[in-house]
């Protein structure tokens, strides 16, 4: 597996078949590895395109696996992500809590920006998806 990130608060590196495997550490390693998986499972749920899908969770080693939502697209503006983010609040009951342009990837396959890193992010529960 190729190293992506290797910080205080993470390790995360991607394996030979484009999935990414992410290492919690730090200050509430555990709440964050479950948060995270927690809102990627309801992400799912409410049918959100373009986020990473969980593979994966443990639980005892703070350790999930999701799908790769692309590369990182650092030319996109603050104006674009804050719009990102603003619909995945209105469409799928979701703020992200560190919505900066970092946590944002481009996917060639999808032809689309994608949303990543849902540790902090809130869930709004008893929200209803629109049609």
């Amino acid at each position: 597996m190729r190293n992506l990130k290797d910080g205080i608060r993470s390790l995360v590196k991607i394996d030979f078949y484009g999935h990414v495997h992410k290492y919690f550490r730090g200050t509430d390693a555990d709440k964050r590895a479950e948060n995270e998986a927690r809102v990627l499972k309801v992400l799912e749920e409410r049918g959100c395109p373009y986020v990473p899908r969980l593979l994966d969770y443990t639980a005892e080693e703070n350790y999930i696996v999701t799908t790769n939502c692309g590369s990182p697209a650092p030319s996109v503006t603050k104006k674009k992500s804050d719009k990102l983010y603003a619909k995945l609040k209105e469409d799928y009951g979701v703020i992200h809590d560190d919505p900066e342009p970092r946590n944002i990837t481009y996917n060639e396959v999808m032809g689309e920006f994608n949303i990543i890193d849902f540790e902090l992010a809130t869930v709004i529960e008893n929200f209803e998806v629109k049609q």
